[in-house]
């Protein structure tokens, strides 16, 4: 089995798929500087159930900081790498751009450069749908042209995918980008809508619906995803430079988003309808059919069954998500 580097380990998709690497049996070397850009309790408790699992080690380390992160890969000297620790966030990168060039920039320069050096036999990262920008051409297709994103955050991540062609021009290193559509789940992202949603649906609190609720999403079920992930490290399909949409290929509306919380929840929702917030996407839409082609994709999660898989840990660990809510609050963006 492989000693495979995974970065962002105690983040959503990072968590989902180190946990999945280790129940394959191999090693895992997860990164991650625990930061507070959401609670750091719910990072904690995903890396606790990481550290009782055989097979894995964790390095508290900023991908920025590049001495740590060269002596991660010299110490440990993996064979892959899944590189999925970033900033995220469209409108936080409003008010804190620098985070954004700190990580997203710098630090994906740091790990690829390594890798490179080390060198590692495939290099996978995750890219994001927010590369398309305004694009109205439906579905997102991998040759769509991304000369255009609308918000530093997804400029960050197009110019990620640009750093790994570079890479693989000129050192052969095998970079495969994953551009991700909307993922949710258990254990997701406090700063994505189907969380903060369910908090103040249940709350009583309005919920913001921007752009009038005529927003239209992929939402992505986590195991869809990870399926995916898995197979960009192992497939004997790809070139050396790829770039992979993995998405549901099913959009939804925002209000129909909002009508099934509601019926989970049992409860209805108090809407703020308000115009489109900057940087973001009417709608998004994923063409899959490369994923399906090279990877074998075929996601398979409906947004209700999904939905309802996270309201029901939502319930259940009560006592984190109302730490989660409680660190929100405590918040200024």
């Amino acid at each position: 089995m492989a000693t495979i580097l995974v970065t962002g380990s105690a983040g959503f998709i990072g968590f989902y798929v180190s946990n999945a690497l280790l129940a394959r049996g191999h090693r895992v070397i997860g990164v991650d500087n625990f930061n507070p850009y959401y609670d750091p309790a719910l990072k904690r408790e995903r890396a606790v159930i990481l550290n009782d699992e055989h097979g894995f080690v964790q390095e508290e380390v900023d991908i920025a900081d590049r001495s740590s992160v060269q002596r991660v890969f010299q110490e440990y000297r993996p064979e892959l790498v899944f590189h999925s620790a970033a900033q995220a966030g469209v409108r936080y990168s409003l008010i804190n751009p620098h985070i954004y060039q700190q990580s997203n920039l710098a630090g994906f320069l740091n790990v690829i450069e390594e890798a490179r050096r080390l060198p590692v036999q495939r290099f996978v990262y995750a890219s994001s749908s927010s590369v398309y920008g305004g694009n109205t051409k439906m579905p997102f297709a991998e040759d769509d042209p991304v000369d255009t994103p609308i918000s530093l955050y997804a400029a960050t991540k197009r110019a990620n995918e640009l750093l790994a062609y570079t890479y693989t021009h000129l050192s052969g290193l095998q970079t495969i980008g994953l551009r991700f559509f909307t993922v949710y789940g258990p254990w997701g992202r406090p700063d994505m809508a189907y969380w903060s949603f369910l908090e103040n649906i249940l709350s009583g609190t309005p919920i913001r619906v921007f752009n009038h609720g005529k927003n239209r999403r992929d939402f992505t079920y986590i195991d869809d995803i990870v399926t995916g992930v898995l197979a960009s490290l192992t497939s004997d399909r790809l070139d050396s430079y790829e770039i992979i949409n993995l998405g549901n290929n099913m959009p939804e509306g925002l209000m129909d988003f909002i009508g099934i919380l509601e019926d989970l929840s049992g409860r209805k929702s108090i809407k703020e309808m308000v115009s489109a917030q900057p940087g973001d996407v009417v709608a998004t839409y994923a063409d899959v059919a490369r994923a399906k082609e090279k990877l074998g994709f075929a996601p398979s999660t409906s947004l209700r069954d999904g939905l309802e898989r996270f309201v029901t840990w939502y319930y259940e660990h009560a006592e984190l998500t109302k730490s989660v809510s409680d660190f929100r609050a405590s918040q200024a963006y």
